[in-house]
C-alpha cells in the first residue's frame, strides 16, 4: 500500500514508485484525479482530516479499515499527511504490516506533526534532511532525499 495526501506529498510518493515496481501495489490518496496517475494499478480515495476536523478521523479510520479488509497489505508506505498517519497505525497494529514514514522534503526545520508522531509506531521513520536525524533524544533516520 502506498498512501499520500495530494499536492507535494503525492508527487513525492510517484518518485518512490521505481522502487517497488513488478510489485502488487495499489495507492491511497486523497483526490479521485490522481487515479491517472497510476494506470493499472489499483486506487482509492480516502476523504482529508486535520487537527482542526477531529470528527472526520473517524470517517477515515472507517474508510482506511474498509480498504485494509479488502487489501491486506504487507507494507504501507507513506511520504505522509494525517491520514496516513491513521492508515500506518491500523495496519500495523491490525493486521501486522511492515511501515514506512518518508518525512515531506518541504519539513526542512522540524518534522510535521504526524511525521513526529509516526516515529512512535513506524517500522522505518525517515526525514529527507540530515540535520533532523541529529541531536539529542530520539529522531528519524536520513537515507537521501526522494527529490
Amino acid at each position: 500500500m502506498a498512501i499520500a495526501s495530494g499536492g507535494g506529498h503525492w508527487v513525492q510518493l510517484m518518485r518512490l514508485r521505481p522502487a517497488w515496481e513488478g510489485l502488487d501495489v495499489f495507492y491511497v490518496s486523497l483526490d479521485p484525479s490522481s487515479a491517472v496517475d497510476v494506470p493499472g494499478h489499483r486506487y482509492y480515495t480516502i476523504r482529508d482530516a486535520s487537527r482542526k476536523q477531529k470528527w472526520a478521523f473517524l470517517l477515515v479510520a472507517a474508510s482506511l479499515l474498509r480498504i485494509l479488509l479488502r487489501e491486506r497489505p504487507a507494507v504501507v508506505i507513506t511520504t505522509g499527511s494525517a491520514p496516513a498517519l491513521v492508515a500506518i497505525v491500523l495496519a500495523r497494529k491490525l493486521f501486522g504490516a511492515r511501515t514506512i514514514w518518508i518525512d515531506s522534503i518541504a519539513n526542512a526545520e522540524r518534522l510535521s506533526t504526524s511525521g513526529q508522531k509516526a516515529g512512535a509506531v513506524a517500522d522505518v521513520w525517515l526525514t529527507q534532511w540530515p540535520e533532523l536525524a541529529r541531536g539529542e533524544g530520539r529522531h528519524p533516520e536520513f537515507w537521501g532525499a526522494v527529490l
